[in-house]
């Protein structure tokens, strides 16, 4: 039996990507919890460029990287696959991927890190990156069609930990008015079984980005 094991910490949204396609597949592994202000000398041996978790070690041989996981987990163990088999349809799954972390992820970090009217304007611009997974998402339970595949993945952070942020910042980005497609893609995500039961106690990530947003913006507060 092959030898698999998952580097992560608690929170890592990165890192649940990788759990959630490795129990898609139906695919056993051990999880190392890791402390990322006492980082063990396995992960920065398995990880000496980024030093950062997820790493999956499989048969000795560590792979870095959520995205590049998720391919690998795809290319490797075949059932219930993650990527459409059709070159033009993976492209463009590869495409939304990026435009996802390109894009999607700086933007709603700076509405989270962001006061005043930085904010005011990190708002605009996550609400045009958001208007496109709106139109993506139209007409389909999932990103990848009826079942949950590689983009879902990508964006399964946004089901969860979007709402710890809007919670923590007292500002909602997305409602039924202006997001109806993508909040019921974001329910029925969060709420599929093999998805619902990997996600972190809601109130400890509450309190980890009340006090991570607290440490920054009085950090940038003016003096």
């Amino acid at each position: 039996m092959a030898e698999l094991k998952l580097f992560r910490t608690w929170s890592s949204p990165a890192a649940l990507r990788v759990v959630w396609a490795l129990d898609l597949k139906g695919i056993q592994f051990d999880t190392i919890f890791e402390d990322l202000s006492n980082k063990s000398s396995l992960l920065l041996q398995y990880n000496p460029i980024y030093k950062k978790v997820p790493v999956l070690v499989h048969n000795g041989k560590p792979l870095a990287e959520s995205l590049v996981i998720l391919e690998y987990i795809d290319e490797t163990w075949k059932q219930t696959p993650l990527l459409p088999e059709d070159p033009s349809e993976r492209a463009t799954a590869r495409f939304w991927v990026k435009f996802g972390e390109d894009k999607v992820v700086p933007s709603v970090w700076n509405v989270f890190f962001k006061q005043g009217k930085d904010q005011e304007e990190a708002i605009v611009t996550a609400h045009e990156n958001l208007r496109n997974l709106e139109g993506l998402i139209c007409g389909k339970k999932f990103f990848s069609g009826e079942a949950i595949g590689f983009v879902d993945l990508a964006f399964g952070w946004l089901a969860n930990f979007l709402g710890v942020f809007e919670e923590v910042m007292g500002v909602t980005l997305i409602d039924h008015e202006k997001y109806p497609f993508l909040l019921t893609w974001m329910h029925n995500f969060a709420d599929a079984p093999i998805i619902k039961e990997s996600w972190p106690p809601r109130d400890k990530l509450i309190t980890k980005y009340k006090a991570l947003h607290e440490a920054y913006t009085s950090k940038e507060a003016p003096k």
